[in-house]
């Protein structure tokens, strides 16, 4: 299942992104303000339990996240969406997966891992700018789906039609929720229109 996101404001933060004249501090600025976007979304689908609360004046009844969350931002575009999850999620735990993509064959490989330890009310949320070919975020959901957990999400700034298509195929019991939903991907696998390499334009590595 994928959730596409919509909004006056979340499209002129997109617009942002997009144009090559951003510069570093007003792009990581909209990035952040789309990943507020994309987290509250995300929130929404949180497993919940109910909780009795004693307020001045009573008792009540709340619905509260029920067990753990881990964010698995993917190195290293993935970093530049963190805090506003965390904004929305404080309690929550923090992964790191490190893929690099070969250029030659788009493929996948895996250079850092560092999880911490989940249950089955583990909910798992990775994090990734930009779902192009999926290869990256399809083989995070893969290694996730070998530890306890309850559920997982997946979430990205832009995403093309084929990446969907992957993880939809691969994984078709993880919701996705996308920022925005992109024409397609170009030979060399990058998403057009897209924004180009979000990693970077968020460190200024370009």
């Amino acid at each position: 299942m994928a959730i596409i996101l919509s909004g006056t404001a979340l499209s002129t933060d997109l617009a942002t992104i997009r144009a090559t004249s951003t510069p570093i501090d007003v792009f990581r600025a909209a990035v952040n303000r789309i990943g507020m976007h994309l987290a509250v979304e995300t929130s929404k689908h949180l497993p919940s339990r109910d909780i009795d609360v004693t307020t001045p004046l009573e008792t009540t009844t709340c619905s509260v996240i029920r067990g753990g969350v881990v964010i698995v931002p993917i190195l290293r575009a993935g970093l530049g969406l963190l805090d506003p999850f965390l904004s929305i999620c404080p309690e929550a735990s923090v992964g790191f997966i490190g893929l690099k993509r070969d250029e030659e064959t788009l493929a996948p490989h895996e250079y850092y891992r560092n999880l911490p330890p989940s249950d089955e009310d583990t909910t798992f949320i990775v994090i990734d700018p930009m779902l192009a070919t999926g290869g990256s975020m399809t083989a995070t959901i893969a290694l996730l789906k070998k530890l306890p957990h309850h559920c997982i999400i997946a979430t990205c700034l832009i995403a093309s039609p084929e990446g969907v298509a992957t993880i939809t195929e691969d994984h078709p019991d993880v919701m996705l929720v996308c920022g925005a939903l992109d024409r397609q991907l170009n030979d060399q696998g990058y998403i057009m229109p897209g924004l180009g390499d979000a990693g970077d334009r968020l460190f200024g590595t370009i």
